[in-house]
């Protein structure tokens, strides 16, 4: 279409009378103010006259619809395709969002809203925030400020508006313009009371209707009826498959205050029926049986021909053209010198300089004589021809720039223009200094202003920014320049293929690219820019865009100076700042502005205080980002407005472009439109539908391709084949006119700027290389382009393709500017669980409360489910202006997405949907049958396994002691032949023995206590006595007493006097339930028992007799108790479970003597050696080795209360060094304590003698999972205090025996393996190597006791496992507990517990049950006995166990997982509530880390554990409750949780 029948000719003309000065003047009267600049004298006769003359053709019809015309001065090639004539309806898609959620409105489902602590609400009111100094609503620029007052007028003509959404959006990398969202909030305030009920039925009624149906092409010129477009002659019977609506919504949220309804509420959401998953499992079993993926039969498939190549008009020869662009400045500057060609602004709107073209040449000269002669010296120049230099300059300086950028050319050196870095931490500014450095970049040039604003260090010198080549900063101001001599000129060159420019592309995922443009290149450019826009000499026009890149720089800066033209450049400074209007001034002919959508978007703002404006005589609006979609919106609006004011159709003139193809289309003449489906975009097939559907796209052409440029449309992913007609598909351009390479990347180059694309049939369709646009369309009717988005801003979820900027246009449709500061929103994917999610971030108004921002964020999950038909993962809403920012201000989505990762984003409001986005979890689990009774055993193989089945050495008679059968005579026995012999010593804070006991003072002190009991207390022989004692001496004294007095002991834990009322009601509840007959104490307790905190818990007159041991007797009991029946009660051992079970376990004479013999043969204790404990003396092992080991052993025993480590955390590492103990026991608590205390003194401790060579078992005491990482830390971090790594070790014991296993002094090292996690969730234990994805490592919890044997059983059939399964661990031994005294209560359980037996194979055996969960597996090692060492190991607690998705959970890998994802997180717990998994985490940092968290967690547990938080609670340190031996306390937690008793930071929901 030749050039000349598109060109519109006309003048811009605009009147200045009466002019008023706004009383807030608006951020953007963009290109208006130079409107008013300059201007010659007219009178209003004179105007009127001139303005109906030069308008009356393209007076639009009355309909307001635009009129094509039929001239034949338009191209062949339009003649014959039909423009369809779309009412100009913009409100479309908020009209669609509306309609939504107007259907979710008739069915509220209670969400419970996220609970949050008053300080963190209150951090977040209108006094934390400071008016930004800049907005945006754009990756690239800043958007509009708030004001909405100059829309009135026109919102109240919504049936004119066009037929796109309202929230334009700019940036593919899904930051939108505010450009409409200020329209489309005003109008959808508007809309929810006019029209929202009929659209609700209007929009519901055809969701109904089946997709296939015909297009009908009948147009009405009137709009009175809606038209679809005809793209192709097929496309009215192409397949669109229906868009599925989720009713996943919600409104109208109440707020409660009591979490367990909160979590009824969640549960009652999630029962709501679903979009239906997606066939895309992964069945992640343990066989690894694949499902093949199943494609949805029902999606729209491409069914058009194969699109071929389109070629833009033949690029013009014409004579006069200069052969290059440094030609044409040397022409102008020689022939017209004082010809304007730049003029710049001061913030005040008023001209500060006008370049002329004499003096741009003549400065460019005396610059590119500086560049190559004076840095440097002559032997060694700095700058040679060809090598890179920065051209640092701010947005309000132009006329330097353009110096600097020309000087550049003449030197012939590249420029590489970047923005100025404001400090050394600027978002994206590393990235550019990665780009000097690979560039070779050593000279930055600037202006003296701009040097002298740079950060400086105390020296003056300007720092190395972080990421940055060292650079010289040259100012290129010619009084800092030398004049060049008289002989010197630059040598001119004709275009060839050197490089001319390098310009900086930022990629979406934040690095910068240098996109090399040769000077042949850079002439074509301007070559068919100039073809394109119908330039003439000396036109004025006015630039408002960045003139260092893009649109900007190729109008304003190269083409201008090719055609001699005047730009008026527009700082951006002058757009923050408040301009000043002029009420009379010149008036300029201007023809051409350069804008974007955000710049007609603020002159709607502004229009009303400008009322005598004419725009009749502008003939070109360029509009560069107006290949995005959402522009339509600003387009529309502002044709609306303007169309009074002369402003015509055509003159609006959308371009596509992008940093490597250059310039691709333009459009000269009225616009071709297509509602599109946006289901069939999303599966990047073009179908028609109609503006009545909820889900469409309205599309405008950006005109044909330039001239001399060929292009075509490839598949975007893989081979680049030619799509098909009806396909959406990336654009490739052929053309010299185009960027050639990345500087330095080869391997990006080749796949960017070297495409060949092929034909269905594999042949090239050319032998020219392609360069990819990065810009997704197809190529409609008569070669016009249509974009419909851009690579950078595609999101792939779930095989499907979703627009960032589609999402941002649809979220500030609800209610745009009610809840999203300035438009400020960012939407990114992030990849979870082997799929993309959707993340949307956006700042919230300071004003807004905390339900109105919970219901914003609920209304916009509801609207993109509803309309794109795919879940957001993650919405977070922060404070207002606290996105980073790129240098002009827009927001920088690479660094929010890094900092969304980081867990750095501190938003104030947080709602994740992994439930409703997650649809490719693995399957559930499928339980097989186990092996029944009638499986055939051949010796100890069960199905081709072998039995895991285990034992520990025989239990022999060796030592004299070993004859008696109960432990009192054991003392007697000691107290007479070795009475000064000493069995125990205990340890004050300060590491000094404050007391210690012979064997004959222990004898005769247990004697004292026995009278006390017979004689004060009047017990009886089996009565119960409860000891409340804390750690120490007095505790075994009057154990042993009530052995000699005939009554039963049981140690009791003593209330913490600084938190009665919680430890008291513990102490009064075991003593009831232990039936004691009176409690023993020291007088300080007693004191305390009878204090006013005290009565205020619990009544202690309800109690039995409280005596008080610290006054016991002087004479002795008339006679000991002498026990009969080894199988009678010697004490109950009582402790709460991990789950909060309190028990009390009957311990016979039988089995504490089988017990101490057990541990004195495995630990090889006798009378000579010393062994250091530092445990809780009140239940289990710990009980055992406090209190009976010494007695039947001989062995001194070190006492150290674990207390007295809380004010001396090297008490017990020092008492072990200096008393050169070779064995100490220890709890997990105490090894923490240990290692986090004693971390950094390892160096002190060193220096004042701690020495722990002498260690040979340091063995930690515990009922759970060996802590491998706590106890390689331990082991690591004494290490160089002697300590060897293989000493630390491990013991397992629980409710039924109390030891189980213990490492011992001999025998082979501890072993560890490493397991697939996803196996044992099946009960399965397959073995993988260290570092295997899934691995997990776990440790031997010590070899197994002698006396004892371990069998795995299946805890449901109770059948013998393989050792290859996951099991419950059956313990036969001597010292196993009796039964339950009381707590369960039911016989039938605690025969289960202590007397049960396998359903096959060994039937005759009694087992008990330790309701642990492990498996055995033998090792290379070999025991004392010659034979191969059986190991076993602990997995986790039966009853702690979740049972999620069919598979078994262990919270403690759950906990892992969490503890890792954040730094912030010091503890973790987890617990399952009505099916839904609920994470508590203790928060150390600000309050407002803690909604950092919630995304971190939910991620970390979805990608390794494949299971959906359903509530994350962020607490402060210490909440989780944890007992005396370190295990978490999580049954108490979660009824604590449950019952409002944590007081969280923050409650989150997961939806």
């Amino acid at each position: 279409m030749p050039f000349e029948q598109r060109a519109i000719s006309g003048m811009f003309l605009v009147e200045l009378q009466a002019l008023e000065t706004p009383t807030h003047p608006p951020l953007a009267l963009s290109f208006f103010i130079y409107l008013y600049l300059f201007a010659g004298d007219i009178t209003q006769k004179g105007y009127e006259k001139k303005r109906s003359k030069l308008i009356r053709a393209y007076v639009p019809h009355a309909g307001g619809n635009l009129a094509t015309s039929d001239s034949p001065t338009h191209s062949p090639r339009r003649e014959n395709i039909p423009i369809p004539l779309v009412e100009n309806r913009s409100d479309v898609h908020t009209e669609a969002v509306q309609a939504v959620l107007a259907r979710h409105v008739e069915r509220k489902v209670a969400v419970p809203m996220p609970s949050k602590r008053r300080s963190l609400v209150v951090q977040t009111s209108m006094d934390a925030y400071t008016p930004p100094d800049s907005s945006s609503g754009s990756e690239e620029e800043a958007g509009p400020g708030d004001d909405m007052s100059g829309m009135e007028h026109w919102m109240s003509r919504p049936s004119q508006l066009g037929p796109a959404h309202l929230g334009s959006t700019s940036s593919s990398s899904s930051s939108t313009q505010s450009g409409g969202s200020g329209n489309a909030g005003r109008l959808a305030d508007s809309l929810a009371h006019m029209h929202i009920s009929h659209l609700a039925h209007t929009h519901l009624a055809h969701l109904g209707q089946s997709h296939h149906q015909q297009s009908h092409l009948s147009q009405s010129h009137h709009g009175k009826t809606s038209v679809l477009w005809h793209i192709f002659p097929n496309i009215a019977t192409l397949f669109r498959s229906p868009l599925s609506f989720i009713s996943g919504a919600f409104a109208g949220v109440p707020v409660s205050s009591r979490v367990s309804a909160k979590i009824q509420q969640l549960v009652n959401t999630l029962k709501q029926p679903r979009r239906p998953p997606l066939r895309e499992f992964f069945v992640d079993d343990f066989d690894e049986l694949l499902e093949v993926q199943q494609p949805d039969p029902n999606q729209p498939r491409p069914e058009g021909a194969e699109m071929m190549p389109v070629r833009g008009e033949p690029l013009g020869v014409v004579t006069n053209w200069p052969p290059s662009l440094e030609a044409a400045l040397q022409r102008w500057g020689t022939i017209s010198p004082k010809a304007p060609c730049l003029t710049s602004l001061d913030t005040a709107g008023k001209p500060l300089y006008v370049l002329t073209y004499g003096k741009l040449w003549s400065r460019s000269i005396k610059l590119a004589y500086n560049i190559l002669h004076k840095l440097g010296s002559k032997q060694e120049p700095m700058v040679r021809p060809g090598d890179r230099v920065a051209l640092v300059f701010p947005n309000n300086d132009p006329v330097a720039f353009m110096v600097a950028f020309y000087g550049c050319l003449l030197a012939e050196v590249v420029p590489v223009p970047i923005e100025v870095p404001l400090s050394r931490k600027d978002a994206g500014s590393q990235q550019i200094g990665f780009l000097l450095g690979s560039c070779g970049v050593t000279v930055a040039l600037t202006s003296d202003a701009c040097h002298k604003g740079l950060p400086k260090s105390a020296t003056g010198e300007i720092p190395q920014f972080k990421g940055w080549p060292k650079l010289l900063w040259f100012v290129t101001e010619s009084k800092h320049l030398s004049k060049p001599p008289r002989d010197w000129f630059p040598h001119i060159k004709d275009a060839n293929n050197d490089t001319a420019y390098i310009e900086y592309k930022t990629c979406k995922d934040g690095s910068v690219l240098g996109v090399t443009v040769t000077r042949i290149a850079l002439l074509t450019h301007c070559q068919a820019l100039t073809q394109s826009c119908s330039y003439t000499e000396a036109e004025t026009i006015v630039n408002v865009l960045d003139f260092k890149k893009d649109v900007g720089l190729w109008h304003g800066i190269l083409t201008s100076v090719m055609n001699m033209m005047h730009v008026i450049s527009v700082p951006y400074s002058l757009m923050k700042a408040h301009i000043l209007t002029h009420t009379h001034t010149h008036l300029s002919l201007i023809s051409v502005a350069c804008v974007k959508s955000r710049d007609m978007h603020w002159a709607l703002v502004a229009h009303k205080d400008q009322k005598d404006i004419n725009l009749s005589s502008l003939r070109m609006l360029l509009v560069a980002d107006g290949s995005n979609p959402w522009s339509i919106s600003s387009c529309d609006a502002f044709l609306n407005v303007f169309q009074t004011k002369g402003l015509r159709t055509e003159v609006i003139c959308p371009c596509a472009s992008s940093p490597e193809a250059l310039t691709v289309a333009i459009r000269r003449y009225p616009p071709g439109r297509g509602v599109l489906s946006m289901q069939g975009l999303s599966y990047g097939v073009v179908r028609v539908d109609t503006e009545e559907r909820l889900s469409v796209l309205t599309v405008q052409d950006v005109g044909t391709v330039t001239p001399g440029g060929l292009v075509c449309v490839v598949k975007p992913e893989g081979v680049p084949q030619l799509c098909q007609t009806d396909e959406i598909g990336e654009l490739c351009v052929c053309s010299i006119a185009t960027g050639t390479s990345y500087y330095g990347l080869t391997g990006m180059t080749k796949n960017t700027f070297e495409v060949y694309p092929v034909s269905s049939s594999g042949g090239l369709i050319s032998e020219y290389a392609f360069v990819r646009t990065g810009l997704l369309g197809f190529i409609g009717p008569g070669g016009l382009v249509f974009i419909t988005g851009k690579m950078d801003g595609l999101i792939m979820v779930s095989g499907r393709r979703h627009n960032a900027d589609d999402i941002v246009a649809t979220a500030l449709a609800v209610e745009p500017m009610k809840f999203v500061y300035r438009g400020r929103i960012a939407v990114f994917s992030v990849t979870v669980l082997r799929d993309e999610r959707i993340v949307v971030v956006a700042e919230q108004r300071p004003d807004s409360t905390e339900e109105d921002s919970f219901q914003w964020m609920s209304r916009v999950l509801q609207a993109i489910d509803s309309i794109h038909g795919v879940g957001v993962f993650c919405l977070a809403l922060v404070p207002a202006n606290t996105l980073p920012k790129t240098p002009l201000g827009g927001i920088h989505l690479s660094e929010i997405k890094q900092l969304y990762l980081e867990g750095g984003l501190h938003p104030c409001n947080v709602l994740m949907c992994p439930h409703t986005c997650v649809t490719n979890l693995p399957k559930p689990r499928q339980k097989q049958p186990e092996i029944g009774p009638a499986s055939v055993m051949v010796g100890n193989l069960v199905s081709g396994k072998r039995i895991a089945q285990a034992s520990g050495r025989d239990l022999g008679q060796t030592d004299d002691n070993d004859q008696f059968l109960f432990l009192s005579e054991v003392l007697q026995w000691r107290a007479q032949t070795t009475p000064d012999h000493i069995l125990y010593t205990l340890l004050s804070s300060r590491g000094a023995v404050s007391s210690s006991l012979t064997c004959l003072q222990l004898h005769k002190r247990a004697e004292r206590v026995a009278a006390l009991l017979m004689e004060r207390g009047g017990l009886q022989e089996g009565d119960h006595v409860a000891l409340v004692y804390p750690p120490g001496i007095d505790l075994i004294a009057a154990f042993y007493g009530c052995l000699y007095a005939g009554c039963v002991p049981i140690t009791v834990r003593p209330p913490h006097p600084q938190n009665i009322s919680t430890t008291l009601p513990t102490v009064k509840m075991i003593v009831e339930v232990s039936h004691s007959a009176c409690v023993m104490t020291t007088a300080v307790i007693c004191k305390l028992l009878r204090s006013k905190e005290a009565m205020a818990t619990v009544d202690i007159r309800n109690w039995p007799p409280v005596l008080d041991t610290d006054d016991l007797p002087k004479k002795k009991p008339p006679a000991l108790y002498k026990p009969t029946n080894p199988d009678g009660l010697a004490y109950l051992d009582f402790s709460v479970s991990t789950t909060g079970m309190l028990a009390g376990v009957q311990m016979s004479h039988n089995a504490v003597a089988a017990f101490c013999r057990s541990v004195k043969l495995q630990c090889e204790l006798y009378p000579s050696r010393e062994v250091a404990i530092c445990l809780d003396p009140y239940c289990g092992l710990g009980f055992v080795l406090w209190c009976l080991c010494s007695v039947y052993s001989g062995h001194q025993s070190i006492l150290i209360p674990p207390v007295e480590l809380e004010s001396n955390p090297a008490l017990w590492l020092l008492a072990v060094s200096q008393l050169r103990v070779r064995d100490t026991f220890c709890s997990y608590s105490v090894m923490e304590l240990c290692t986090k205390g004693l971390g950094l003194q390892t160096e002190a401790l060193k220096a004042r003698g701690l020495d722990l060579s002498r260690v040979r078992a340091c063995v930690v005491v515990a009922e759970e999972r060996p802590r491998m990482a706590l106890t390689h830390s331990f082991s690591k971090l004494f290490k160089d205090l002697g300590l060897h790594p293989r000493s630390v070790s491990t013991a397992f014991g629980c409710r039924v025996n109390l030891a189980i296993c213990l490492q011992g002094t001999s025998g082979p090292d501890p072993t560890t393996v490493y397991v697939d996690m996803r196996a044992l969730r099946h009960d399965r234990v397959r073995l993988v190597e260290r570092g295997s994805p899934h691995s997990l490592p776990l440790m031997e919890s010590g070899k197994i006791l002698p006396g004892v044997r371990i069998i795995i059983a299946n805890p449901e059939t109770k059948g013998p496992l393989g050792d290859s399964h996951l099991g419950e661990i059956w313990v036969h031994s001597a010292h196993n507990g009796s039964g339950y005294y009381s707590g369960y209560g039911e016989e039938v359980l605690q025969s289960d517990h202590f007397n049960s037996r396998l359903s096959f194979g060994d039937t005759q055996t009694v087992w008990a049950r330790t309701g642990y969960l492990g498996f055995l597996r033998r090792t290379e090692l070999t025991d004392a006995n010659g034979e191969r060492h059986d190991a076993l190991f602990v997995v986790g607690a039966l009853e702690e166990a979740m049972e999620l998705r069919g598979m078994r959970y262990h919270p403690i890998d759950i906990e892992t997982s969490v503890i890792r994802a954040h730094k912030s997180i010091v503890e973790c717990a987890v617990f399952p509530w009505t099916n839904l998994l609920v994470v508590v985490v203790e928060l150390e940092g600000s309050e407002q880390e803690a909604l950092d968290l919630v995304p971190m967690v939910t991620k970390a547990v979805l990608e390794e554990h494949y299971l959906i938080v359903g509530v994350v609670v962020v607490t402060d340190i210490g909440v989780i409750p944890i007992n005396s031996r370190g295990e978490k306390q999580r049954m108490h937690l979660r009824d604590g949780f449950l019952q409002d008793q944590l007081d969280p930071i923050y409650v989150a929901y997961n939806m």
